[in-house]
């Protein structure tokens, strides 16, 4: 399996590469990492570059031939899974569900609650709602905001808005960071890289589901 870690976990929040890559070794799962990984191509789609995206596309399409592709971001998972051609791809939230339901890794409950937040491109465009809910739930409980699953809130980061708009951004973001503190709940997990990074605070600790998995799930760190 090619673990593709994404521009984003790859480059700034890298404790997210590192806690997936420690519950791959704890599963057994055989992997590799490419050293000159390259981007997917996503942000260039959603920017309107689409002649640099095909290209990066093509680049990428033939190493990626014939290969199982693990990705840590859901704007990668999207862009793997629609843009690209006979990419065998899986979001780490369901191989994590997967690896949960087989045995392969189990961790302890405890009576701790969290909210979770559903990202754009893994929620209401692939409908990847249950898997990430079903692993968390296994850990803890799961307090669920005003707006969630098909109607969730952007978090404000992706489609170069925040690039673009940072103001407009950190409004949506805030937003959504309301909606947590609602809850009661003093953990905020996702499962896009993105969202994560947009959505940090100093009234929430954010997560990513890998993360939080790796803190609060109880596996020996051995």
């Amino acid at each position: 399996m090619l673990y593709f870690r994404g521009c984003t976990a790859r480059e700034k929040q890298t404790n997210i590469q590192e806690a997936t890559e420690f519950l791959l070794n704890k599963a057994g799962i055989d992997y590799y990492i490419l050293d000159d990984e390259k981007c997917c191509g996503s942000v260039l789609l959603r920017t309107g570059f689409e002649s640099e995206a095909k290209e990066q596309i093509k680049i990428n399409s033939e190493i990626f031939k014939g290969k199982k592709i693990l990705t840590s971001c859901a704007g990668c998972y999207k862009t793997l899974k629609e843009d690209y051609e006979g990419v065998d791809v899986i979001h780490i939230s369901q191989l994590l569900n997967e690896l949960i339901k087989k045995g392969k890794l189990d961790f302890g409950k405890k009576d701790l609650n969290v909210t979770y937040h559903d990202s754009c491109h893994l929620g209401r465009h692939l409908n990847v709602f249950d898997e990430p809910r079903d692993v968390i739930v296994t850990v803890a409980n799961l307090v669920e905001m005003e707006n969630i699953r098909e109607n969730s809130l952007c978090c404000g980061a992706g489609g170069g808005v925040k690039s673009a708009y940072p103001e407009i951004a950190d409004e949506m973001a805030r937003s959504r960071i309301s909606q947590a503190i609602e809850t009661g709940c003093k953990i905020l997990v996702t499962s896009c890289p993105f969202c994560k990074l947009n959505l940090e605070n100093d009234d929430l600790e954010v997560l990513d589901l890998t993360e939080f998995l790796v803190l609060y799930g109880g596996l020996d760190e051995s």
